[in-house]
């Protein structure tokens, strides 16, 4: 179990790698919103999209995610919920939300870039890195890749 949770982060140590997009569990609990609420969640698309940094205590190298409530709407009427975190059931090691930057391209819909924290485990550091997503209301389709750089 150890070495399939080093191996996971070990993936955070490449120079470009997609991100797990996960549907929203234990991780999007309200408990796990950073405090104060107003300075760490923002919306967009005329309110229908929201991102929100989440903390989830553990594992020390791996409690943050980024979750989003966005479009498409089910038939209740509710926006689908993802959280987006370094690897299958890992989160980041830190994300700078005051770093959150949102734009528009046709071609594939909204983008939000921010800084984030990638846990090395062979120097056992955490090194500032850059995730990009994007998020196509339309289809619900959702990406997310890190970069060691701002493309």
């Amino acid at each position: 179990m150890k070495f399939i949770f080093l191996l996971c982060l070990s993936a955070l140590a490449a120079p470009a790698i997609a991100q797990d997009v996960m549907p929203c569990e234990w991780q999007s609990s309200a408990r796990n919103v950073v405090e104060p609420w107003a300075e760490n969640t923002r919306t967009f698309a005329n309110g229908d999209v929201r991102l929100i940094n989440i903390d989830t205590v553990e594992p020390a190298v791996g409690f943050a995610y980024l979750m989003i409530l966005s479009p498409p709407y089910d038939e209740l009427g509710d926006r689908q919920c993802a959280v987006i975190g370094a690897a299958p059931g890992i989160g980041f090691a830190g994300l700078d939300f005051d770093s959150l930057e949102a734009g528009y391209d046709p071609a594939v819909g909204l983008v939000f870039d921010m800084v984030v924290r990638g846990y090395d485990p062979e120097t056992g550091a955490t090194p500032r890195k850059f995730l990009n997503v994007t998020l196509n209301q339309a289809t619900g389709a959702i990406g997310a890749v890190v970069t060691a750089d701002r493309n």
